[in-house]
Formats: C-alpha cells, structure tokens, sequence
C-alpha cells in the first residue's frame, strides 16, 4: 500500500543521517491540490488530475499526477524544503508512465530556488537542473541539464530514454566532489565528472595567440620524382575505343539509316592523364602542432555542483496526454533513495500482466466492434454493387380472385377480336403512302470492312 505523501515525507526526515526535501507519491485524493500550484502565465494549459491510467498493477500504489489533454502545455510547481546542497549529496529521482505511447513531449522536472513566483511560472523561469526523459518521434533521450553562472548547459553525452508504456524510475545523483550519476530503473546509464561531461568552464589550455607556423616549414610528406619520365606514345592510347564486339544489324540500311558506326567502349588500355611518381620529401618536417598555453580566463571553480532548492516544477509541452508522475523524491540520502526505488518497483511488479491484460481486453471490443457493424457494412457494399438502371424488383406471386381472372380473360379475348376483325384495314392504311419513305444503306466503317 501506499504511504501517505505527508507522512512519508516525516518518515524519512526522521532517519538517520538523511533528510528529505520532498516526497510526492500524490496518495491522498484531491491533497495535491493544496500543495502544487498551477501557473497563471497562459489559459490554455493543459489539466492533471491524479489517477493511475487506464491499467495498472495497484491502483492505489500506482496513482500519480497524469496529464489529461492533447497539444497542450502544462505548468504547475509545488514547494520543497529549502536548502543548499553544499557539501552533500543530491539525489533527484521520480517515476515516469508513458501509458500513452507518447510520440512527442517531455516527462521532466525543473528543480528551482526559492524565489520562484509559482503563478509566474513558464518556460522561460530559471531553473537549477533540469532532468528526466524528453521523447519525440524516434528521439528518446534523459535530460541532463545544470545551470552556472546563468546559463544552461545539456549533459555532453547521450543517454537513451525506453519508449515503452511502462513505469521507469529516473535518478539524478550529484556528489560534492563534483561527480555524477545517471540510473534509469537502478541501472547506471551515464557517470563521470561534471567538468568533462558538461563545458561548465572554458578549457584549461589554448593555442597560444603569439605562434604561427614558420613560412619555411613543410608539411608535405611526399613530392613528384623529378626524375620520372612519361614513356613514349602514352598519351597517343585513346580513352574511348570501337566496341569490337559490336555487329551492325541485319536490317541497317545504309541509304536510310546512314554509314553503321560501332558504339564506343572503354579502352583497356587507358591509363588515364599522367603523372610522374612519388617518393618521400627529404625536407618534411611533419605536421605543424600550435604551442598551447594556460587559459587566462580558466578559472577552477569547486562548487559547480551547489545550489540553493527552494520549488519543483513540471514544465512539459505533450501532444499526446496521459503521462503520470509519481514518487518525486528529493534528498541528500543515497541509500534512502534507494530504498524508495525497490519499494516503488516492488508495487508494481505484476506491471507488465497489468499491460497484457489491458491489451487483450481492448482487443477483445475491437473485435466484437468490429463484429457488430460487419453485417451493416456488408449490406453497404451489396447496396454499391447493384446497377440501379436495369435494376427490376421482384414480382410476388399473388393469388388472383377467381372474379377477376374471369373478367381480366374476357378483357384479352374482346382485344384480340378486335384485331382480328380489322386486318384488311390496317393493311390498307400501311401500303398507301405517297411517297415512300428511303431507307440509306449504312456505309461500313473502317472497322467493319
């Protein structure tokens, strides 16, 4: 079960030898609201609510800060603890859930001083370190990124990000003796020294200003033989030659066609243009390497790694909401972090069932969906295949009463008496004609003959 966001801060603050400046694990309801703020700096950003998605291992254990809306910028801070890192270890280190398969947004925190003004705050607030996953389209990368002297500078190496729907544990550690170390669920994934990973300082050597290289140096380490010749009738061998292997065709007309000529090949031959040999310059003296000297602006500077904390801050831009954070610990206490990241890891560790089944599920009602509108939509297609124009409806059978049959008989009987009475007449009318009517042959076509 879930510890309590308040009381897992006093429970920790009260081990020994560690102190915590934040633990938010967003466990009770709607408290969160008391304690984080939105910014005001724009309407439009984008809502967060705790939840834990739509699947999980333990809804209780799992649930986090997620965020709600599509194309949206989202801005909320909450205080710490204040302090100053001086002389101690820093560990930053929280949950991350992509649940959403995001394909464009950062799951980040901003950890500030404490004179951020909350309600002000936005992309442009100055921030101590910036650090956690930051994925769009096939970039997935942790973010490293430490502030000095007013300027921001990205952690040198890259350090790849899982782009998968699960819950990851990223964690930051910044020691005293100006070192670091990146963990990506406990594993190490980036460790050095913050003067070689990040250009906090200008380089301790420069060329020196005042050298440049002798005009009588040479660099080139071979030359043309002087004593080389191009041989006799080099330049006399053609690089195109008369295909031999061609034949003009049987049915070439000269008179026609014009004089057959055989289509032209590469010469084997052709050595291409010439050049004489090289040998080794008696006079090379090898590549000209620039003096350098100390840097008169290099100046060592031991507490790079300090900084005055006061705020927390999601400061993230996602095209795809349903992100969730959890577990924001921050603390002086490397072990303490530790143990939070087994105990988180242990509450989730039927996770990836969790996944499975959600994924069976959701395909299980795209099928029976998909069932359900198969008849309608086949119905649709029967409809489109019909020829409307020579389209005849079905006639019924349908029993005629025996009063009308009577009369519909009598009916064709008195016409067809008619007819019959009346022949003569109608051949009359049909042979006297003035003028018969001529009736043109039909001239055949092309295609007819």
């Amino acid at each position: 079960m879930k510890i309590p966001t308040i009381a897992a801060v006093l429970g920790l603050a009260a081990v020994a030898t560690a102190e915590v400046f934040l633990y938010e694990t967003f466990s009770d309801g709607e408290g969160w609201t008391e304690r984080w703020t939105p910014s005001a700096h724009r309407e439009d950003l984008g809502k967060l609510e705790v939840s834990a998605g739509e699947w999980y291992a333990d809804q209780a254990a799992n649930a986090g800060l997620r965020t709600t809306e599509d194309y949206r910028f989202y801005a909320t801070s909450t205080k710490t603890k204040p302090f100053n890192n001086k002389d101690k270890d820093l560990v930053i280190q929280f949950d991350v859930k992509n649940e959403q398969n995001i394909d464009c947004g950062g799951s980040y925190l901003k950890i500030f001083d404490a004179e951020l003004d909350p309600k002000a705050f936005n992309g442009d607030s100055k921030y101590n370190i910036m650090f956690g996953p930051d994925i769009c389209g096939p970039k997935a990368i942790v973010h490293a990124i430490l502030q000095y002297n007013g300027t921001n500078y990205d952690l040198k190496k890259t350090v790849l990000a899982p782009k998968d729907s699960l819950t990851h544990t990223y964690t930051l550690t910044v020691k005293p003796d100006q070192t670091y170390e990146i963990l990506v669920d406990g594993k190490s994934q980036a460790s050095g020294s913050l003067l070689e990973d990040w250009d906090f300082l200008p380089p301790k050597t420069i060329k020196d200003p005042s050298a440049s290289k002798p005009e009588d140096w040479v660099e080139e380490a071979m030359i043309d033989d002087e004593t080389d010749e191009k041989p006799a009738g080099y330049d006399d061998i053609p690089e195109f030659i008369a295909d031999p292997s061609a034949k003009k065709p049987e049915d070439w007309d000269d008179d026609m066609d014009g004089e057959w000529e055989a289509p032209s090949t590469v010469n084997p031959e052709y050595l291409g243009p010439w050049t004489p040999k090289k040998i080794a310059n008696p006079l090379y003296k090898g590549e000209w390497e620039h003096p350098m000297i100390d840097n008169p602006e290099y100046k060592v500077d031991n507490d790079i790694y300090a900084y005055d904390f006061g705020n927390v801050g999601i400061d993230v831009w996602q095209v795809k909401s349903g992100t969730i954070f959890d577990n924001i610990l921050i603390t002086d206490d490397i072990e303490e972090a530790q143990k939070v990241r087994d105990e988180t890891k242990a509450s989730r560790s039927d996770e990836e069932a969790a996944l499975a089944a959600y994924t069976e599920l959701k395909a299980a009602e795209a099928k029976a969906k998909a069932d359900a509108e198969k008849p309608a939509e086949e119905e649709e297609e029967a409809l489109e295949k019909i020829d409307l124009e020579s389209f005849e409806a079905p006639v019924e059978n349908v029993k005629v009463p025996e009063a009308a049959a009577d009369a519909v008989k009598q009916a064709e009987a008195e016409e067809a008496a008619v007819v019959i009475e009346e022949p003569v007449a109608v051949v009359e009318e049909a042979v006297v004609v003035e003028e018969p009517v001529k009736v043109e042959s039909k001239k055949p076509i092309k295609d007819e003959l």
